[in-house]
């Protein structure tokens, strides 16, 4: 075990042998940290957190604090954190709240730039990917490999399927369903499409890109039928298709509603 002459640790915290903890770092309260987990300068690490092995904790990272939630009376909520992950400088992960999930979730092999913030109660899948300054509002979950911009802003209860490309500065109100690329400013947000070029780096075939293609028809180049009515026909044409009845799934289980298109 490395650690700094300078760092701070609170007895109850609970470190593998192999861990490596730089100048300043503040561990406060039952924190748990796996092997070969670096917690760079300046940290700060509090609550009931439960970090796995390999991770990279960033300098200046907040992680474990107090949920920004005027109802919270500090209640026993917790972060759990996979492997693998790189939280960057500044970095900051809130814990969970009582009336919510009473945890905050992030999975594998997560990609957590610069100044990102991911509030009380959040759910990142794994290979998740948020770019520099990227906002999660509390209970906002994002699905496996989802890509956020810089600057993307998501309100309170969203969801990002997965595979889902939000791009950078989009404030988003309304849950962005799996597979699709999303891209504007502001409110002037649009569905340009499939996220092809993830799609394609994750090993989709050509077949099963053809059949997303038909099933973002449906639900979002078809103006003449309505919402229940596109769910319907997915439903009916492509019920051979795991990915088209996983956007189906998402859509028909949206308590937000899912953004359709410009206007939304």
């Amino acid at each position: 075990m490395s650690i700094h002459p300078s760092a701070v640790i609170d007895p109850a915290a609970e470190l593998d042998s192999s861990v490596q903890i730089d100048p300043y770092v503040i561990i406060e309260g039952p924190v748990r940290i796996g092997a070969h987990t670096h917690v760079c300068a300046h940290s700060v690490l509090s609550g009931q957190t439960t970090i796995g092995a390999d991770n990279r904790i960033g300098p200046f990272a907040s992680i474990g604090a107090p949920p920004q939630d005027l109802h919270y009376q500090g209640e026993p909520t917790e972060v759990r954190i996979g492997n693998g992950n790189q939280i960057r400088e500044y970095v900051s992960i809130h814990r969970g709240t009582a009336s919510g999930r009473g945890k905050t979730e992030i999975g594998n092999q997560c990609m957590i730039m610069a100044y990102c913030h991911i509030a009380h109660d959040c759910k990142l899948g794994d290979h998740v990917i948020m770019a520099n300054l990227a906002t999660l509002a509390g209970h906002v979950e994002l699905g496996a490999f989802a890509n956020l911009g810089g600057m993307v802003v998501l309100h309170q209860h969203v969801r990002v399927g997965a595979y889902a490309f939000v791009g950078g500065m989009s404030a988003i109100g309304m849950d962005v369903p799996p597979y699709v690329l999303l891209e504007g400013i502001r409110k002037r947000v649009r569905m340009s499409g499939l996220n092809k070029v993830g799609l394609r780096r994750a090993g989709m075939s050509r077949e099963t890109l053809a059949r997303l293609e038909e099933a973002f028809r449906i639900l979002f180049r078809s103006p003449h039928l309505l919402w229940p009515e596109a769910l319907e026909k997915l439903e009916k044409d492509l019920a051979d298709c795991p990915e088209a009845q996983a956007m189906l799934a998402f859509c028909k289980t949206s308590k937000r509603g899912v953004i359709r298109s410009s206007n939304d």
